[in-house]
C-alpha cells in the first residue's frame, strides 16, 4: 500500500500538528502518523475517576488580545475555539520557601508584577521596573516573538547568563530566589541557563496567564479537526519504524511498524531528535552534527501525582505554587539529594464543575532524574501497549508518593483526609506515552556560555527533511508554536508565512 502526499508528518506532538495545520492551509495534500493512541505529544490528557488531568501543559501564556500566542493561534483557526479560564491576576504563580508562611505573588500585568512583588519589597521598586524592562527588551530581541519582524537571533542576547543578570537587577537574595521561582517552566536551572530562556517563559505569563478548562488537549483536538477541514489526513497507531532513500540521498517514502508505506514530496519530523537520526542512519549525516547532537544533556525528568479529592473537601485556588525547602534551592532546583526528596515541587487545583470554590484534583510535580528508575528502563507500558513494571517499580512509586505527601501536608494540613485515590507517572511514563529521551521535560540543557550548540537549523542535510519540537531550538507551547512557524518558513519562504501573520494581525 503506498500512498502520496506533498507533506509527511511524523509525530502529531505540537509543532508537528501547527506545521502540518499551516501547510494544510496553503493547499499542499498533507499527512500525519502518530504511533500513540492519543495525538498531541505533551498536550495529552488522560482520564481518572471521570476527571481530567494534564500530562504537560498546566497553564498557557500570551493569549489576550493582541498578544503573540493570540495570534498565532488566531491563524490557526483554533482561538475562538479554546475554553480557557483566567487565572488569579495578582498571583497565578506563588512561590514559598521552607517554614515561611508567606506566598510571593508574580502577577499577570507588568506594572501590577511590580506593585504585588514591591508590598513585599518596598525598597526593590526600581529594581524590579528594571527586571520588568529588560525582560521585555530581550523578547523583543527574538525572532517571531512579535509574530513578525526581526529574522535573525541578535547573538549578545543569547549569551547573557540568567544568574549573572539576576544578580545585577538586585542584591536582595530572597528576592532573586522569588524571581527565579517559576523555573521549573524550564527545568530548574538558572545558574547555566541562558537569560532569553527564563525572559520568554516568564514574559508570556506576565501579559496573561490562563488555564485550558478540560486539559491541554483541547488544543491538539481542535488542531486536528482544523486539519480534516482542510483535507489533510491524521493517523495514529502508526509508527514510523524506516525512512526510505533513493541513490540521490533523498527521502522518497516512510514505512510503518504495520507494513504500510507513505511517500511524499517533502517529511517534517517532529519526533524526538535521537529517534530522527536512529531513522536517517547515523552515516548519512556528518560527524561533527552526530556529535553535537548526542553531546547534549537531557534536562531533568519528573515525577507527577495526581490526586483525586472527595468532594467539598478543599478550597480551590486559582494559582500555582512553587515550593522550595530554602531559598538557595531555586538555582539547581533539578539537583536534589536523594534522601531529602522533593526539595521542590510545583502545585495546581482544578475547580470542582458544580461547585468551584472547591477543588476536584491537585496535581503534584517534582523533578526525578532517569537514573532513579533506570533498572526498569528496559519495560515499556502505554495504553496501546500494556505491560507491568514489576512489583519492585510499584514499591518504588508508593515510597515516593507517601514522601510527596509528606511535603504537601506541611503547606496543606490534613490533605490525607481529602484524598478519594491516587495516580503516579515516572520519568517512565513521559518517556514511553510522549517519546522524550530519558523521559525529559523540555527537550535538552541550554548553556549561557555555548548558545548555538543545542540550536538546530529546522533544514537538515536531507534537502526534503525538515525538524520541528521541542528537543531543537525552543520548548513551551510558544517556543514550539514559532519553531513550527520558522519550520514552515524554510519549506513556503518566510515572505509567504510574514504575509499570512501579518494579515491576522492587521484584522485583530
Amino acid at each position: 500500500m503506498k500512498k502520496a502526499y506533498d507533506i509527511l508528518v511524523i509525530g502529531s506532538g505540537l509543532g508537528g500538528l501547527v506545521s502540518a495545520l499551516i501547510l494544510a492551509k496553503e493547499g499542499l495534500k498533507v499527512c500525519v502518523l502518530e504511533k500513540n493512541n492519543q495525538y498531541g505529544g505533551n498536550l495529552q490528557t488522560f482520564a481518572r475517576d471521570k476527571l481530567i488531568f494534564d500530562t504537560g501543559v498546566h497553564y498557557l501564556g500570551g493569549l489576550g488580545k493582541g498578544q503573540n500566542l493570540n495570534q498565532f493561534f488566531s491563524y490557526l483557526e483554533i482561538m475562538d475555539d479554546l475554553e480557557l479560564q483566567l487565572m488569579d491576576e495578582d498571583g497565578y504563580d506563588r512561590i514559598s520557601f521552607g517554614e515561611d508562611e508567606i506566598e510571593y505573588p508574580h502577577a499577570q500585568g507588568y506594572q501590577n508584577f511590580v506593585e504585588q512583588l514591591s508590598r513585599y519589597f518596598p525598597e526593590e521598586k526600581e529594581n524590579l521596573e528594571t527586571y520588568c524592562e529588560e525582560i521585555q527588551y530581550v523578547c523583543s530581541q527574538f525572532p517571531r516573538y512579535h509574530v513578525v519582524g526581526k529574522d535573525s537571533y541578535n547573538e549578545e542576547i543569547l549569551h547573557l547568563n540568567t544568574k549573572r543578570f539576576i544578580e545585577s537587577v538586585t542584591q536582595n537574595k530572597k528576592l532573586q530566589s522569588v524571581l527565579l521561582g517559576s523555573n521549573f517552566l524550564y527545568a530548574g536551572d538558572s545558574e547555566t541557563v541562558p537569560f532569553y530562556v527564563h525572559a520568554l517563559t516568564v514574559n508570556s505569563y506576565i501579559q496573561s496567564a490562563y488555564k485550558c478548562v478540560k486539559g491541554g488537549s483541547q488544543i491538539s483536538k481542535l488542531l486536528i479537526r482544523k486539519l480534516r477541514e482542510y483535507g489533510a489526513e491524521v493517523h495514529k497507531y502508526s509508527e514510523v519504524s524506516e525512512f526510505v532513500f533513493n541513490e540521490n540521498n533523498r527521502l522518497t517514502s516512510v514505512k510503518t511498524k504495520t507494513g504500510k508505506e507513505y511517500t511524499a514530496k517533502q517529511f517534517i519530523s517532529n519526533i524526538e531528535i535521537r529517534s530522527t537520526i536512529k531513522l536517517i542512519g547515523e552515516e548519512r549525516l556528518k560527524k561533527s552534527f552526530l556529535n553535537r547532537v548526542l553531546s547534549w544533556k537531557p534536562v531533568s525528568s519528573c515525577f507527577s501525582i495526581y490526586l483525586v479529592l472527595k468532594p467539598h473537601n478543599l478550597p480551590n485556588f486559582n494559582y500555582n505554587r512553587y515550593h522550595y525547602s530554602s531559598e538557595e534551592q531555586v538555582w539547581n532546583a533539578f539537583r536534589y539529594r536523594k534522601e531529602a526528596w522533593p526539595e521542590t515541587y510545583m502545585l495546581s487545583s482544578t475547580p470542582s464543575k458544580h461547585h468551584p470554590e472547591f477543588a476536584e484534583s491537585l496535581t503534584a510535580i517534582s523533578y526525578m532524574d532517569f537514573d532513579e528508575v533506570k533498572e526498569w528502563e528496559n519495560t515499556f507500558n502505554t495504553v496501546a501497549d500494556e505491560h507491568e513494571r514489576g512489583a519492585a517499580y510499584e514499591r518504588f512509586k508508593l515510597e515516593k508518593t507517601e514522601k510527596m505527601l509528606d511535603a504537601l501536608e506541611k503547606k496543606i494540613p490534613g490533605l490525607r483526609h481529602a484524598i478519594k485515590t491516587i495516580y503516579t507517572s515516572s520519568p517512565l511514563s513521559y518517556r514511553d506515552y510522549i517519546g522524550n529521551f530519558e523521559g525529559n521535560m523540555y527537550g535538552y540543557m541550554k548553556s549561557s556560555e555555548n548558545p548555538l550548540k543545542t540550536m538546530v537549523s529546522p533544514r537538515t542535510k536531507i534537502d526534503n527533511l525538515f525538524l520541528t519540537g521541542q528537543s531543537v531550538n525552543m520548548h513551551g507551547i510558544l517556543g514550539v508554536t514559532i519553531g513550527a512557524f520558522n519550520t514552515c518558513a524554510e519549506i513556503l519562504g518566510k515572505e509567504t508565512i510574514d504575509m499570512r501573520l501579518t494579515q491576522i494581525i492587521n484584522k485583530n
